[in-house]
């Protein structure tokens, strides 16, 4: 196979080998990707030494245009370029058909779920879900009960994260249903590429993903309260502080809204107003990108300065809309997760079109065990953690490692779950050493208010670091352009 793929794409990929891996560029071991044929032979034309040169051009764009997030991790706030691989992922029209049904169907079980837990809760009276595991979730928001929202959408804007396993199998690997990221690199991403690369994706014929800002637009004024004719809608952002700061920008931007803070609102007799020059405007729908506990310091957190005091009542009175809705941390729990094929056949009377990855939940006495006896065999993470952080890969682990992992399990096994190790898939990525395998995973994102729609493609996440699994730009990763085909 090592052959067969120096000779398809020269010298830009000699010494190119995928593993084990499914490759999104060339396929399975063995089967090159006949969907991919034409951009495999455009970037073999372009040769190493000019890939390289326009990968600096774009990166050197990315800085100057101010595309950063912001990592906490370290001993300070550091403002980083998310890194950028010129070498796009492709999916093809089929496996997107397939990809955008099952994010659609996911979704629409995600809101149902969201409503039977803060109404009548029969999911939990027939035991599909454990009624513990909601109720007792550190997201469920009791102020929720019995608040109708507008289509019964609670999920307006969600983030489902897919990974491709060794036999070319998409699977979810969570749901992102709170406030989920990176849809901004999405776009930026495609710009980036049809500046340096215009060449590359002339009459390929892939899907379109600048429309997002207007389909956001679109689903914030469907979703406005009722009766009102021209929706005032505004993007609620914590401050320049936060790590998707430049997201917030660029989102408002894109739907032509403003920008706004916790100190710009204000709330009069259970109404939203937006201070202005001209006095207070009002504001019905709100797409903020703060956590609930942050939100209003008289429902929730009293000692936050980032929210607007009172806007719990305005939105329980129906008088603005927020979106995503408070409370919907609950459907993106990684234990949550583990159900959402019984809570997808329970509400939709469907199998799941994208299976789950197999998922032992450490609370229950069977898969804790089971976790125990396998924990050098699987990936081990903690419910409540994003962003990559607390997980163990047992395969990879050290004897301490495995060790530290067996003891935070039996002192607190509710926080874990464990899953096989998936190989996954590889895409050719530009390294310093020349073009390389690198795990990757996709993000697809959704907007709903009426209707759902799936932005084409979403957002490849790359793991930059040679052999690890870990993708997280907070970890090192970085992404690419996802082309999918018309």
């Amino acid at each position: 196979m090592k052959d067969t793929l120096a000779a398809s794409f020269g010298r830009l990929l000699e010494g190119y080998d995928q593993g084990p891996f499914f490759d999104e560029l060339f396929g399975s071991q063995g089967q090159l990707a006949p969907h991919a044929e034409a951009i495999r032979q455009r970037f073999n034309a372009i040769g190493f030494d000019e890939l390289r040169g326009r990968a600096s051009d774009a990166e050197r764009e990315l800085y100057n245009l101010g595309i950063t997030f912001i990592v906490y991790s370290e001993a300070e706030a550091v403002d980083r370029i998310l890194p950028f691989d010129v070498i796009p992922r492709v999916i093809s029209k089929p496996e997107w058909a397939q990809l955008e049904a099952g994010v659609q169907q996911r979704v629409a079980a995600l809101n149902l779920f969201l409503h039977d837990i803060y109404h009548d809760q029969k999911i939990l009276k027939d035991g599909i879900v454990p009624a513990d595991l909601v109720l007792g979730n550190v997201n469920y928001r009791e102020q929720m009960r019995g608040v109708d929202v507008p289509f019964g959408t609670y999920v307006h804007i969600c983030g489902i994260d897919l990974v491709r396993d060794e036999h070319g199998t998409f699977r979810v690997l969570e749901d992102n249903a709170r406030i989920p990221s990176g849809v901004s690199y999405v776009v930026e991403n495609r710009h980036m590429m049809m500046r340096a690369f215009p060449d590359m994706m002339n009459d390929i014929g892939i899907r379109p993903v600048e429309d997002y800002g207007v389909r956001l637009l679109d689903a914030m004024m469907k979703v406005a309260p009722a009766g009102v004719d021209d929706p005032q809608v505004v993007l609620l952002s914590p401050g320049s502080y936060n790590s998707a700061y430049f997201e917030h920008i660029f989102l408002a931007r894109e739907m032509g809204v403003p920008l706004v803070e916790g100190s710009d609102l204000v709330v009069e007799n259970d109404r939203v107003y937006m201070k202005t020059t001209d006095g207070l405007a009002p504001v019905h729908s709100i797409y903020r990108r703060i956590d609930d506990a942050f939100l209003d310091p008289l429902a929730f957190n009293p000692n936050s300065m980032l929210g607007v005091p009172g806007i719990m009542d305005a939105y329980r009175k129906g008088n603005v809309t927020l979106a995503n809705a408070i409370g919907t941390g609950v459907a993106d729990d990684k234990a949550i997760y583990a159900y959402m094929p019984r809570v997808i056949k329970y509400y939709l009377d469907q199998d799941a079109i994208i299976p789950n990855v197999d998922t032992r939940i450490c609370r229950e006495k069977d898969g804790l065990q089971y976790t125990l006896d396998h924990l050098h065999e699987l990936v081990v993470k903690p419910v409540g953690e994003a962003g990559g952080y607390g997980i163990t890969i047992g395969p990879r682990a050290s004897k301490e490692e495995l060790q530290q992992a067996r003891e935070k399990l039996l002192a607190d096994p509710a926080n874990y779950i464990s899953q096989p190790m998936i190989g996954l898939s590889v895409c050719p990525t530009l390294t310093e050493s020349g073009v390389e395998p690198r795990h990757v995973d996709l993000r697809p994102f959704a907007i709903t208010g009426d209707s759902t729609w799936v932005l084409p493609g979403g957002l490849t996440r790359v793991a930059l670091r040679r052999g690890t699994l870990i993708v997280n730009s907070s970890q090192g990763g970085g992404s690419k352009d996802t082309w999918v085909l018309e």
